[in-house]
This record gives structure tokens, C-alpha cells and sequence, in this order.
């Protein structure tokens, strides 16, 4: 399985960006197909998935109603949406194949958990103005 994010930028705040994740592989063999970031300093940090088998969402709480994530079967892509972006939104995106992707909520309140198999390179996006 290979996956390939790319899309990634420089934008100020409010603006949007569209990410594309090209995926090859078997990927229905994975639950869903997934994006994760990073920013610098900080763990990596579930941001929305798409199962592979009905196509439903996830979203981490950070994200949900700016971003949307969707894919095209045809072409093998997985895409990003994102809109509204923030200073906060800084960070390396990658896309995975994935095994499990939830939300849970605990102590530490609501939280995208994932479970990577497969990591592409990233693509970085900045948020600045």
C-alpha cells in the first residue's frame, strides 16, 4: 500500500486548501483511509477518516464543520477539504491507511484515536498571515 499526500501550502487565516492523498494498494483491505498531522513540538494528532467500506466520516472536534474529507474511488484519491483555516491548523499532514478510527471521549474530553498501518509522506500547510 502506498499513499502520497500532497496540496499543502502557505495561506493566511480564513483561507481554504484542498489536500489529495493518491492511494495505491489494498486498500479495502484497511477499515479506512485517514488524515493525521503534526505540528512542530506536538504529538501527532487524528483528524478525519473515511471508511473504506461505507465511506463514513470521522472528525476530530478541532475540525468538524471546516473540513471535510471525501474520496473518488475512480481515481484513488482521498481528498481534504478544509476551510476556515486557522494559525492552529499549522502542521504536516499525512494521509494512512488505517485500522481503526474513533472518537472517544475521556478525561481529557473528545479525541480522534487511530490506528495507522500505512503513512505517506506529508504535505506541510501553514496558516499565517
Amino acid at each position: 500500500v502506498q499513499l502520497q499526500a500532497s496540496g499543502g501550502g502557505l495561506v493566511q487565516p480564513g483561507d481554504s486548501l484542498r489536500l489529495s492523498c493518491e492511494v495505491s494498494g489494498f486498500t479495502s483491505n484497511f477499515y479506512a483511509i485517514g488524515w493525521i498531522r503534526q505540528a512542530p513540538g506536538s504529538e501527532r494528532e487524528g483528524v478525519s477518516c473515511i471508511t473504506s467500506s461505507d465511506g463514513r466520516t470521522v472528525y476530530a472536534p478541532s475540525v468538524k464543520g471546516r473540513f471535510t474529507i471525501s474520496r473518488d474511488n475512480v481515481e484513488n484519491k482521498v481528498y481534504l477539504q478544509m476551510n476556515g483555516l486557522k494559525p492552529e491548523d499549522t502542521a504536516v499532514y499525512y494521509c494512512a491507511a488505517e485500522k481503526a478510527c474513533y472518537l472517544l471521549e475521556d478525561g481529557r474530553g473528545i479525541r480522534l484515536v487511530y490506528y495507522d498501518v500505512y503513512r505517506g509522506q506529508g504535505t506541510q500547510v501553514t496558516v499565517s498571515s
